[in-house]
């Protein structure tokens, strides 16, 4: 993602929710320090390997999830999580490939797949420091991110919410098949910044032809 082309839809989203750009980069600014012992070029190239070329899910943490992976073939596929759908795909045996996080989820769901073997993109923004704080340094193989400008190790694929973090995730390393299951962007039982935050998943992904 060429961060000037993402600038003005981030800027437009910080307008519409009331979002603090500086309490984004403050928490960017506190992952990278969380993270500095980490290898993340390591944890980057571990990525785009899983990635590159490859036939890619992505999971997002609708309750339709477990039904509708069971209409797939999982065969030679990197399976990567929304944050929270880790937990349904746990239960069912399953370890995603690549987990994408803003530490919303199950925190011990996430820290057991990570133990078994997933990778973690770890997202900064102003409304989870107190999160980062608390749990960033307890991963390996881990990278982080921000919605805000990129700097040093902390990477901004594209992407707002967990879900289309995951997509623009998936494209900006080369897949060759991306399909979605558990997205639900008209559900009825979430509040309304939920609901909000839903329209612009679609919408981004809609830009990206994902939908």
């Amino acid at each position: 993602m060429d961060f000037s082309t993402w600038e003005p839809i981030y800027e437009e989203i910080l307008k519409d929710f009331g979002f603090s750009r500086a309490e984004d980069e403050r928490s960017a600014s506190i992952l990278s320090g969380l993270l500095r012992d980490l290898d993340i070029k390591r944890a980057y190239e571990k990525i785009k390997l899983t990635i590159e070329g490859r036939r890619v899910i992505v999971c997002g943490k609708a309750h339709t999830l477990i039904e509708e992976l069971k209409k797939e073939d999982l065969k030679e596929r990197t399976i990567i999580s929304a944050d929270g759908a880790t937990s349904s795909l746990l239960s069912i045996g399953i370890v995603p490939n690549i987990i994408v996080t803003d530490l919303d989820g199950d925190v011990e769901d996430l820290l057991k797949a990570n133990k078994s073997g997933s990778l973690v993109v770890i997202h900064a923004h102003g409304d989870n420091i107190d999160k980062i704080k608390r749990y960033s340094s307890k991963f390996r193989n881990a990278i982080g991110t921000t919605q805000a400008r990129p700097f040093d190790k902390i990477y901004n694929f594209g992407g707002f919410t967990d879900g289309d973090r995951c997509v623009f995730l998936t494209k900006y390393f080369g897949a060759e098949e991306i399909r979605l299951v558990g997205f639900y962007f008209d559900d009825p039982s979430v509040g309304e910044v939920k609901r909000k935050k839903l329209k612009w998943a679609e919408r981004l992904l809609e830009m990206e032809k994902y939908k």
